[in-house]
């Protein structure tokens, strides 16, 4: 760039010096120029990862304020904030999201082999199963809290809401900016009069005068105690999972048991027939029949045994052994059991609502949601800037005077005419009249299961007693008489086969409700919350 005679500049006429001095004008901000200071992702304000525990309970999911990217004044001078608001904003917490499920689900139990035929083994009135050092049930559950991959990853969100919780308590940070303001093309003379040159340096602090960083920190520190509340409920399920399926492996245990003693008894019944049949004194269609019940005997224990070492492998998954092992575990387990629970109903309910994980974590959202409300309120008025400009150098050489130093205070405040945050305190203000909501709801469905589920308790006890102590003598007493009369030549084969299926159907209702019973123990102790029963 040159100059002409009467001090004005002469710029380049080509083209491409045009659009080279273009470009750096957009892409650099001229001096003296109130700065566009952009801080890509301040403290707080970035997307976080959903949490894997459910939905947020008590979080109004409140939207962040619309001033946030603009900045505060907007001319050079030395009593001006030239910082953006949005490097100056407090962090806020980590942005509330919704999933609507657990990662926990909630397992079915396995079906017992309809199949076959079953026969008591001689110990099947005994109350435990199993050899004397096999896993317990409360060896496993203590083995799941422990090894529970599921678990231990869900046991992270817990220090991730510690975190939120440091990240809410941060202060903003102030903001240094220098700038050097009036600064000639070339120098000023008297033919081109003009401002001595400035020179500056500023610090803007922010002052949080409404307490938003308290608010914050304190629905922070609820929100964790909503999280740890979620996660003491997701190990609740884990645990009713584990019920499943060890009881899973019981059934299949007694099952195998039921089936083998069935082909023993099936297998002495053919020996002596075929004795018969070598001494002329049967038909051989009588032994034919026994040998084809034999083989579906056989067939059933083997089915049996596949059906328990799907059984204990599911086991093994959930606590995280190997599966070179998982064939070998065995369990010691209670399958018989009569004892009454000792509570009424209402006492039930009453522990239930005391102390269930999801009951506490509604109510603790209840709190939560109105944190939020303290903190939307918080939010209603904007930081206000202070300005401290300790150093300001004006350049006063060129027009032969001595060179000035000076400093500046100012303030910045927002005006609230128009957003005072209205929306968000709306929303925090609904969000806990829902939230409120949510917790009576979840405190009738818990009321609800308790019921049931003691209901089902006493009802499969009935069934069992009544079963083992009157239904079950008397058809083995048909069944004995059957095979007496049958054996002494009295009845056909035929007739007996009739009295032993019966027999079997009995047999398998009585290994189904003792199966039913002892789910309804265990689901008793999920629908309460708190082992009630062993």
């Amino acid at each position: 760039m040159t100059t002409t005679r009467t001090g004005r500049p002469r710029f380049p006429t080509s083209w491409p010096a045009l659009a080279l001095a273009a470009t750096l004008a957009i892409a650099a901000p001229a001096w003296g120029q109130a700065p566009q200071v952009d801080v890509d992702g301040p403290p707080g304000v970035a997307d976080h990862p959903v949490s894997r525990l459910g939905r947020p309970l008590g979080s109004a999911g409140m939207q962040t304020s619309q001033e946030s990217s603009q900045p505060i004044g907007g001319r050079a001078g030395p009593s001006v904030s030239r910082a953006p608001i949005a490097a100056l904003s407090p962090p806020s917490m980590r942005t509330a999201m919704e999933p609507a499920r657990f990662l926990v689900p909630t397992r079915a139990p396995m079906q017992g082999a309809s199949y076959g035929e079953l026969d008591l083994p001689a110990d099947a009135m005994k109350a435990e199963i199993g050899p004397a050092d096999g896993l317990t049930l409360d060896q496993s559950i203590d083995l799941l809290m422990r090894a529970n991959l599921d678990l231990l990853a869900l046991k992270y969100e817990i220090p991730m809401a510690d975190a939120d919780v440091l990240t809410a308590s941060l202060r903003a940070n102030p903001i240094v900016y220098a700038d050097a303001q009036l600064v000639p093309y070339g120098r000023y003379s008297n033919a081109r009069p003009g401002g001595q040159t400035q020179y500056d340096v500023n610090i803007t602090v922010p002052l949080d005068v409404t307490g938003k960083r308290r608010s914050r920190t304190d629905a922070a520190i609820r929100a964790r105690r909503v999280t740890e509340a979620q996660f003491q409920d997701a190990v609740r399920m884990q645990v009713d999972n584990l019920y499943t399926v060890y009881v899973d492996v019981v059934s299949a245990s007694e099952t195998l048991r039921f089936s083998e003693a069935f082909l023993t008894g099936i297998g002495r019944l053919l020996e002596i027939r075929r004795s018969q049949l070598t001494a002329g004194e049967i038909v051989p269609a009588e032994v034919d029949e026994l040998a084809a019940r034999l083989e579906q005997a056989q067939l059933q224990v083997r089915e049996s045994r596949e059906a328990l070492i799907t059984a204990k492998r599911a086991l093994a998954l959930m606590l995280d052994i190997p599966r070179q092992q998982a064939d070998s575990i065995e369990v010691r387990a209670l399958i018989r059991d009569f004892r009454e629970v000792g509570r009424s109903d209402d006492e039930l309910i009453r522990l239930g609502l005391e102390n269930r994980p999801d009951v506490i974590a509604h109510r603790l959202g209840v709190e939560r949601a109105g944190a939020e409300i303290k903190l939307a309120r918080a939010n209603r008025y904007s930081d206000v800037y202070l300005l401290v400009q300790p150093f300001t150098f004006q350049d006063n050489r060129p027009t032969g005077f001595k060179s000035a130093y000076s400093y500046a205070v100012g303030v910045t405040a927002n005006l609230p005419v128009s957003n005072r945050n209205q929306g968000n305190i709306k929303r925090a203000q609904l969000n806990q009249t829902q939230t409120l909501i949510e917790r009576q709801a979840i405190e009738r469905q818990v009321e609800q299961q308790v019921d049931a589920a003691a209901r089902e308790f006493r009802l499969s006890r009935t069934s069992v007693l009544e079963i083992e102590r009157e239904i079950l003598p008397a058809y083995r007493r048909v069944h004995d008489t059957a095979l007496r009369r049958w054996q002494g030549g009295e009845t056909p084969l035929q007739d007996y086969l009739e009295a032993q299926g019966e027999y079997n159907k009995v047999v398998r209702e009585y290994r189904d409700t003792l199966v039913r019973h002892r789910r309804s123990m265990l689901s008793l102790n999920t629908a309460v919350g708190v082992r009630v029963l062993p």
